[in-house]
Formats: C-alpha cells, structure tokens, sequence
C-alpha cells in the first residue's frame, strides 16, 4: 500500500518503535512456553559475545565488571529500537517497506537461535511469532494514522487534520495523531504484558522451587573445622569465606541457564573405555566430598575483585572418571555448559589427588542459579576458564591436539594455572589516615600450593614480613596483616606474596591475556 509521507518522520519512528516491542513481547511470551533459550532477543545478545573479539571482552569485564551482561543486553536492545524506528520512518511512505525490513531482521534473531547448541524446529516459534506481530502492528499503527481521505473541502465533516495530497490526484490523506498515540498507547501495554508473562512462564521459577525443595546428602568426607585464626575479622578486610551473594560472577552467559534438576545428566564420554551418562539422583548418591576453595578468574587485574572463596560439597571428578577407564594418551577434559560453553581442563591436574569436584552445594545450599545449579565443575588451582564450567552437562576424555575449548581461539592460554598474587584491602586506594599506628592488610593466594609468606613494603623501603591467619590447607587465600606507624604524608603501599614451593611473585606488569595478570598490587595514601 503506498502512501506519501503526510506522517511525521517522529510518528513513524514511535509506529516502529511499538511495532518492535510487540514483536519482542509477543516472541517472549512465546519462549516463555517453548524454552526461555529460544528468545531472539538472548541468542542475539549471546551471538555477539561469541563474535567479539577477545580484547573487547577484556574490556566488557575490565569496565563494567559483574554488569557487563546487563550493559551488552541493553546494547542490543537499543539497537533494535533504533533499528525498528527506522522502519517505521521507512513505512510512512510504503508500508511494505517497513515490513519487508521488519522479516530482514527477524531472520537475522532466527539464524541466531537456530545456531544455538541443540537449537530445533520448535525454536524458531518465538522469533517468528514475534514478526508476525510486529508486523501486523506496524502496519495497524500506520493504519490508523492515516485513517481515511479527507472529504472535499466545504463539507461539514471535513475533520481539523493536515493533509497532504495523493501521489497523482485525489482525495488527500490525513494525519490522526490522536488515533496513532492511543494505538501506540495499546501497543506498549501489549508489549510489556508479553514480556511480563514470558517471563513467568519461563523455567525459572520451576528451577527455583527445585533447587528450594532439594534437600542435600550428608557428606561422605566432610571438610573439617575451620582452624582458629583463619580470620582476623577487621573491618574492611575480605572475609575468610564469600557470600554466595557477594561471590563473583565472570562468564558468557547473556541470560543464565534454567537446568531442572530432574532431566539433568552428565555425559562422560571420549577417550575412556566405558562411557558413562548419570542423572542428578546418581550423582548425590556417590559419596559426596566437602571442601574449602578458592576460585579466581583468569581476567582478575592485579589487586582485583575477581576471586572468592567458598565451601563446596560435590562428587569428586577423578573417582568418575576411573569407572569410566581413561585410555592411555588421553590428557584433557573438553566440558561443556547447558548453554553451550565449552572448557579445557588439564586432565593429569584433575588425576593429581586434589579435590577437584562435580559440585552441587556451595557454603551449605545448593548452588545458586547464577553459580550453576545444579551441577558446575570446580578445580583448586586453575583459572576458571580452563576448569570451572558451569550448568555442566557433558564431559569429554580427549586431547589438547585434538580439541579446543572455548577460549582457546580467541587468544588465550590452553592451560592456565593460578599465579601467585597478593591483595591490599586495608587502607584503600586514596584513603586519608591518621597519623600514628595502623594495620594494612589483605588476602594472599596461591592455589593449590599455598601461601607461605607475605611481605609489604612502604615507600620503597625494606620489606617487612607481615602475620599470616590459619589456613585449612593449600586451595584457600590466605589473610595477611602488618601494623604499620605511618607519618605524615604522602605514602605507597606495596605488597607481594611467596608461595610454598618458594616462588616469589613478580614485579613485572603483565596483562591478564593470555594466562592470567602478574605484577604487585600497591596504593596509595595520605596521612595528616
């Protein structure tokens, strides 16, 4: 239907803009009941960060932190505005221009569901569904923004409207900016009850009552208790154990994976002599191991947030991986996440005696959603890029020449053990003290070595040893604390740690890619 361009440019950029929330309303509610996975919106948003490029990420996590998933999907989301007020700009003049554009870029939010791990037919619902709508929206908005030709002149229905004439003579068409606000006013409720109800009838809340009804096994091995002095309890000082609520988050998860405990499994499969596929039920019927670790991100800058320490309950991988029989050349484990992630894990590493884990409880409770529920792989010493999957569904016995995981083509280390690092928490960056004696402390870690010593320096001056709080043994951080009696001024801080083995931390300022930040924390403060 062609129409000339008597809507204003600001109308058909609003007629779009609703268009395009319908669409997305109306494709959510529909992933809602078909798989929260098939949302365009969400395999969109996870396209983008298996496309960019390894030092874009970098600089997601380096400046957004924790909220760099929330920043992305509001990326994508304005695009998609933007996107959808240009084809309503575009539809003033022919509505099937706007709707031409509107399947164009509905098939690019298919293609990216549809190549989604073990994506099917059904997927595609949601995205199609929500064109469809956006479509009949679009062009019932315009529609109603233009309602009819206005009568001839001297008639006593002639409405107050501007008008414009037809392209080649005619009755003119007119512009109702009455209908159009009260149609678009229609179209937002619309889009937002979709959305609404989308994400009511997603899994998550069947997840969440699984995960609160779950009642956890004793375990076989318990961890034993905390040694006293493990913590020096001061004020500003990281604790000796994280919150589950404060415990870091860095993964590739746009949206989190809702896995139901009840059709969980975990595949062991590759190079082993007797594959093996558990459930959920299974695997809290194996002997059940509790252990205190700390986890640390390969993206951890030097002195940075990105570490926690937790006490974890889970079934040890290496006992698994026995009953499976391990074939001889065998030297990697590829997992794999719910949502497609896959993590290259040094297999010797895992085969050493340490308690690597399938984890199914962090600090008493079962994992939080966010952290993996039900079922994450947790490894003492290694960066969580080559051994921390979570939502683990599959793991494959193999070989570093033979497969990749994940990070390994974007740039980064196939193997990446935890260097040794230290942290000032206490005084922070800036802070202005009084003169006289005051402690500086922090955390030291060193996983699955230990923390033997921690030494800080002042203005460049002799190190001195700082005291140490217990540890239950080497794949937890370590506090360390030093009184110190600061004069006025101006003063630098620094600190370094030397783990059990007898290696000092370096002063050399490394980058965090390809395996992990090197360098010594310090800061800077001033005493009146």
């Amino acid at each position: 239907m062609q129409r000339n361009s008597v809507i204003p440019a600001w109308a058909g950029a609003l007629a779009g803009i609703v268009a395009g929330g319908v669409a997305l309303g109306a494709a959510q509610l529909v992933a809602g009941v078909v798989g929260g996975d098939a949302s365009p919106v969400v395999a969109v948003g996870d396209a983008v960060v298996d496309l960019s490029p390894a030092a874009l990420k970098e600089f997601a996590v380096a400046a957004f932190g924790v909220y760099d998933r929330v920043v992305l999907l509001g990326g994508v989301l304005v695009v998609l505005a933007l996107v959808a007020a240009g084809l309503g700009v575009l539809a003033r003049g022919a509505v099937g221009r706007g709707l031409a554009g509107l399947v164009a870029f509905g098939a690019v939010g298919l293609a990216a569901v549809l190549t989604r791990p073990g994506a099917g037919a059904v997927d595609a619902l949601p995205t199609v569904v929500g064109v469809v709508a956006g479509m009949w929206t679009l062009s019932w908005l315009i529609g109603r923004a233009t309602p009819s030709a206005v009568p001839s002149a001297g008639s006593s229905a002639a409405p107050e409207l501007p008008a414009v004439m037809r392209p080649g003579g005619g009755e003119p068409y007119a512009f109702d900016r009455r209908r159009l606000l009260t149609g678009a006013a229609g179209g937002v409720v619309a889009a937002g009850a979709g959305t609404l109800l989308g994400h009511g009838l997603g899994s998550r809340r069947a997840v969440d009552a699984a995960r609160v009804a779950l009642a956890l096994p004793a375990p076989a091995t318990p961890a034993p208790p905390l040694p006293p002095g493990t913590d020096f309890k001061l004020n500003g000082l990281t604790p000796f154990i994280t919150k589950n609520a404060d415990f870091y988050r860095v993964d590739t998860a746009l949206i989190v994976p809702q896995v139901d405990p009840a059709t969980w499994t975990l595949r062991v499969h590759g190079l082993v002599d007797r594959p093996i596929e558990i459930t959920y039920e299974d695997l809290l019927r194996r002997p059940l191991t509790e252990a205190d670790i700390t986890l640390t991100c390969v993206s951890n800058e030097v002195g940075g947030p990105y570490a926690g320490n937790a006490r974890w309950l889970g079934a040890r991988m290496a006992d698994l991986l026995r009953e499976a029989g391990l074939r001889s050349g065998a030297d990697m484990l590829l997992s794999t996440s719910a949502d497609g992630f896959t993590c290259g894990t040094p297999l010797d590493v895992v085969m050493d005696g340490r308690d690597a884990l399938f984890a199914v409880a962090m600090n008493g409770e079962p994992l939080p959603v966010d952290h993996g529920f039900p079922v994450r792989q947790v490894v003492p010493g290694l960066y969580g890029y080559v051994s921390a999957t979570k939502w683990v569904v599959d793991l494959k016995v193999t070989r570093f020449d033979t497969d990749e995981a994940y990070w390994t083509p974007r740039g980064w280390a196939a193997k990446g053990p935890i260097k040794t690092q230290s942290r000032i928490d206490l005084p922070k960056p800036g802070a202005t003290l009084p003169a006289g004696r005051t402690t500086i402390a922090g955390v030291a870690w060193a996983q699955h070595t230990g923390v033997d010593a921690v030494e800080v320096r002042v203005d460049g001056g002799a190190w001195q040893q700082a005291r140490l709080a217990a540890v239950p043994g080497p794949d937890t951080w370590r506090q360390w604390a030093l009184d110190w009696d600061a004069t006025p001024g101006d003063h630098t801080i620094e600190v370094r740690a030397t783990d059990a083995a007898g290696r000092t931390q370096t002063a050399e300022r490394r980058p965090i890619t390809p395996d992990g930040a090197t360098g010594r924390h310090t800061v800077t403060v001033h005493t009146a």
